[in-house]
């Protein structure tokens, strides 16, 4: 298959069928792009593996990246109805993104990026990519390449704001766990917060329990804050991270 290079062109009018509370809201690709410098990635579905672990959780960690860098909205776009959308974004808990159900297909078709998937029993679904839009018009896009199965090396958050700004560094990934009713792990997220760090929260008792927090390490308690890969320790030992010379944030 060959994609239709759209660069310079305007991206498909479509109006997309949503459900927001109890009420059905209809959005135009005018609202959406007008007037906006949006990026845009597109996948092949809701829960899939890649674009649930990776793909959408990344764009969603660097939002306040792309923010600054004069991005607008942040859209995540599939082939799938409003109800699997919304549904997937709550399990992701993606509030930097906005996911946009393209349930008819119509706005990957314009974009000529439909593909059939039926040994898969998907059906119709969009092929991975993203886009630079600006104002209603596409200045850049990134095609996954032309492979078996579902690659995926160039439709990815970093890649996007590398193309946006050729200097940019990336900082340490932050996760802390924390328990409920904890006041040491609100003054750690108040502390993350004012300095708009993005983080993830891992909450005992909903996505883990205490047995993840003694296995990881060896302790008891909560908050446990990680960056890049190395374990801080609780809000005390985090405080006075962030008042040495050893942090990078």
């Amino acid at each position: 298959m060959a994609f239709q290079d759209m660069v310079g062109q305007k991206v498909p009018s479509v109006t997309f069928h949503t459900r927001q509370g109890d009420s059905w809201v209809d959005i135009s690709t005018d609202e959406l792009f007008n007037d906006k410098k949006v990026v845009v990635f597109s996948l092949p579905g809701a829960f899939t593996p890649t674009c649930s672990s990776t793909h959408l959780p990344r764009y969603n960690e660097l939002a306040g990246e792309f923010k600054k860098l004069g991005i607008d909205d942040i859209i995540c776009m599939s082939v799938n109805d409003t109800f699997v959308m919304n549904a997937w974004a709550a399990d992701q808990e993606c509030d930097n993104i906005r996911v946009i159900p393209d349930g008819n297909g119509e706005f990957t078709k314009g974009m000529g990026r439909l593909v059939n998937k039926d040994n898969l029993g998907f059906g119709s679904r969009s092929w991975r990519y993203s886009m630079l839009v600006e104002d209603g018009t596409i200045v850049k896009i990134f095609d996954e390449p032309e492979k078996d199965g579902d690659p995926f090396e160039v439709s990815d958050a970093d890649t996007m704001i590398r193309h946006l700004d050729s200097d940019w560094q990336d900082k340490p990934s932050i996760t802390i766990i924390t328990k409920p009713g904890c006041p040491h792990c609100t003054k750690a997220k108040a502390a993350l917060d004012e300095r708009g760090l993005t983080y993830e929260e891992i909450v005992l008792g909903r996505d883990a329990s205490m047995t993840s927090i003694r296995a990881i390490t060896g302790l008891e308690s909560a908050p446990q804050i990680f960056i890049g890969g190395k374990h801080i320790g609780g809000n005390d030992e985090f405080q006075a991270y962030l008042a040495s010379d050893e942090c990078t944030l």
